[in-house]
């Protein structure tokens, strides 16, 4: 190891970090060859989620496995460490490191990106934490997927109404995208899955939407909204608007419109905050608790730390007092400026302002099913659908993963999806245990 070379350190491994690093794999091959420059990625998981395909891998459209770009195998010239951040030092420039297995420790550095993404914003809603899920991870999608499956066998396999009813109600709080893309792409699942259960019919079966404003998917515009909205409810699906979750304990779903039911089911996806690490440490934050960035993916006042993505508030240059959308489109493009800076910064060249051109918004509901507003042409139902699948074939990084997402869809072509439970891979010693009890 280089002891003078310049260490950057990125703390996250979701979109920012995983294209941040991609990049300076490009612009900095010289200096990394070389040993001038080294990388070192921390983050918890050993992988990145593209989390668009989150939905599809839920409804059984896409394996598990073609969501996630490992990142070892694609971040060849960095570093890889799994665990957590605690706290930054920027004063010192060091990291409390908290290995997922091992003893904490601190690490140096020269420069630092922070990119540490984003959690599930909660409110304090009785039995929220224990009897909801969220749907920010490849773990809650299969999770997901493997419950609806087995409620469905679960009220196929007994005749208490009680019972059937609340195995049969699903809800999803939060009319953004990943709540209606949840919502749609499973209802579409389980619709095609009630075709082989001889005692449940789709009458059976109640889906809810719970949106707390008055519209649902504000980045496609009003217009195509009210559509979503439109097409989900002649599918059965109910759609409350201006309704907030009172409370869920012990899975009874209390509305603040006064309704209240059972359900076995309970997606959260209202929202998301920036990563608790934000909070621990000594960067400068803005009035909505991000790290205060600069145009140019700076932190604001400090020298050698960048960040972008979730985590940041990043002023939007073409609409001035106002910040970027948290989002993977900006994330994906704000990484490829913050490389660009980070290596104009080695190089003692000026740094660039991050400038974007807003494309539009695309979403799927089910097979062949979906909406979209890109460049300002507003599309439904089936072109919508394709056009949502060729966008992120197109931003799922590697073409690796774009082969084997496009493998899986072809297959969907000629067969059937899947449509079997497999949540006793969630607890794989229990039958082992109740084998070594008889």
């Amino acid at each position: 190891m280089n002891r003078n070379s310049k260490h950057i350190v990125v703390v996250g491994g979701g979109y920012v970090g995983l294209y941040t690093v991609l990049r300076l794999q490009h612009t900095l091959r010289k200096e990394l060859r070389e040993g001038s420059v080294r990388i070192t990625v921390l983050t918890p998981e050993s992988h990145m989620t593209y989390q668009p395909f989150l939905p599809e891998a839920a409804a059984g459209n896409l394996s598990p496995r073609h969501v996630v770009v490992p990142l070892r195998r694609v971040l060849k010239r960095a570093t890889i460490l799994n665990g957590k951040v605690s706290k930054v030092n920027h004063a010192t420039k060091t990291v409390a490191f908290e290995p997922n297995v091992g003893t904490p420790h601190e690490i140096g550095y020269d420069i630092v990106v922070m990119a540490a993404g984003s959690i599930s914003r909660t409110l304090p809603i009785p039995g929220l934490a224990d009897a909801a899920i969220g749907f920010k991870t490849i773990g809650e999608s299969i999770a997901l997927r493997n419950r609806v499956l087995e409620l469905l066998d679960r009220a196929e396999s007994d005749d208490d109404a009680g019972l059937r009813r609340r195995a049969l109600t699903f809800v999803v709080i939060g009319g953004g995208f990943a709540g209606v893309e949840a919502l749609a792409e499973l209802e579409d699942m389980a619709v095609d899955a009630v075709r082989y259960y001889r005692n449940i019919s789709r009458e059976d079966m109640r889906w809810v939407l719970v949106e707390a404003t008055d519209r649902i998917l504000p980045e496609v515009g009003p217009e195509m909204g009210k559509w979503t909205a439109e097409q989900l409810r002649e599918r059965g699906i109910e759609v409350k608007m201006n309704t907030r979750l009172d409370s869920c304990e012990g899975g009874l779903v209390k509305l603040s419109d006064g309704e209240e039911f059972e359900s076995a089911t309970i997606v959260w996806t209202a929202g998301v905050k920036p990563s608790p690490v934000v909070n621990a440490g000594d960067l400068p934050l803005d009035e909505r608790g991000r790290i205060k960035t600069t145009t140019r993916l700076t932190v604001a006042g400090v020298d050698d730390a960048f960040s972008a993505g979730d985590v940041a508030g990043v002023p939007d240059v073409t609409n001035p007092g106002q910040y970027c959308a948290p989002n993977a489109q900006h994330a994906v493009r704000q990484a490829k400026v913050l490389a660009d800076n980070i290596t104009h910064l080695l190089h003692g060249e000026e740094l660039v302002d991050y400038r974007h051109k807003y494309v539009g918004s695309v979403a799927g509901l089910g097979l062949h099913k979906g909406v979209a507003n890109v460049y300002g042409v507003k599309l439904r139902g089936l072109p919508a659908w394709f056009m949502h699948r060729t966008y992120h074939l197109s931003r799922v990084p590697t073409l690796n993963r774009k082969v084997r997402v496009m493998a899986d869809w072809t297959l969907a072509l000629f067969f059937k999806r899947e449509t079997v439970s497999l949540g006793e891979i969630e607890a794989p010693r229990t039958e082992f245990r109740k084998a070594a009890t008889y």
